[in-house]
C-alpha cells in the first residue's frame, strides 16, 4: 500500500524555480532518494524502484550529484554491480 505525503510550498517557490507542482514533486522525490542513498538509509535498488527508473539510471544520477558509489571494498563493488 502506497502512502502519500503532502508538502506545502508557496507559489513564489514554483514561480522562482519555473516549475509546476508535479515537476517540483519529482525534483523533491529525486533529491530525497539520493540523500537517503548517500546516508546509507536505502539501497540503490530501493531508490530506483521508488523513482520507477532502472537502477543504473539512478546510480548515474546519484553519481552526478556526488554520491560515492563504492567505499573501495570488494563487497561494495560486488553489491553495486551484481544487477547491472
Amino acid at each position: 500500500m502506497e502512502k502519500v505525503m503532502r508538502i506545502e510550498c508557496p507559489a513564489e517557490l514554483l514561480l522562482g524555480l519555473h516549475v509546476n507542482v508535479e515537476r517540483l514533486a519529482e525534483m523533491v522525490k529525486l533529491e530525497a532518494a539520493i540523500a537517503l542513498f548517500r546516508k546509507g538509509s536505502i539501497s540503490s535498488g530501493m531508490a530506483a524502484k521508488w523513482l520507477d527508473m532502472p537502477r543504473p539510471a539512478f546510480l548515474f544520477k546519484a553519481m552526478e550529484q556526488g554520491a560515492a558509489l563504492l567505499e573501495d571494498s570488494a563487497d561494495d563493488f560486488r553489491r553495486e554491480t551484481m544487477l547491472l
